[in-house]
């Protein structure tokens, strides 16, 4: 009975430990594909209609930011009424 209850919890135990391997898999697969999607996007600062420069390098500033992209949808022309 004890051999039974032993092959039981291991069994268990290997169940328990593939299934948060495979989570963890699945967690890294969606930040790659999250990371995929996302573009950087920057922009030049404006004062006055003029560029702001910094003062120390003498480049100019930029605003960035992480957006999204989206994928467009491929489909069939609308037909035209008669």
């Amino acid at each position: 009975m004890k051999s039974l209850l032993i092959a039981l919890t291991l069994a268990f135990a290997a169940t328990a430990q593939a299934a948060d391997s495979h989570s963890a898999d699945v967690a890294r697969a969606e930040a790659a594909k999250a990371q995929k999607e996302t573009k950087k996007v920057c922009v030049d600062q404006m004062k006055d209609g003029k560029e702001v420069k910094d003062p120390k390098t003498g480049k100019v500033k930029q605003n960035c930011k992480e957006v999204k992209q989206h994928k467009k949808l491929e489909g069939t022309d609308v037909p035209v009424k008669k």
